[in-house]
């Protein structure tokens, strides 16, 4: 069964041009994993300074090895999340397998 993570991401002033290109650098590495269904980065056309991500695995081990690999420590919790405002997310599974 698919589990999804959708996330949302505030940046502190001065710090999005750093968060996007961490989160381009690593959508085509996410993309590429077995596990992941898909994997895409939005930037609001309103605040630039609020992302959203919207990601798909094939089930929760794909995503637990998502968040185990080395960019996902260098990108995510190295570069994005220490110069996040305010993080929201929502880890769900579909209502049925249809």
């Amino acid at each position: 069964m698919s589990y999804v993570i959708a996330a949302t991401y505030v940046v502190k002033d001065g710090e999005a041009e750093a968060v996007s290109a961490a989160l381009e650098e690593m959508t085509p590495l996410t993309r590429a994993e077995p596990g992941n269904e898909l994997y895409v980065a939005h930037r609001s056309v309103e605040d630039r300074n609020v992302f959203f991500l919207y990601e798909r695995y094939a089930d929760r081990e794909a995503f637990a090895a998502h968040a185990e690999t080395d960019y996902f420590e260098r990108l995510i919790k190295g570069v994005a999340w220490p110069r996040l405002e305010r993080r929201e997310v929502v880890r769900a599974e579909p209502l049925t397998d249809a």
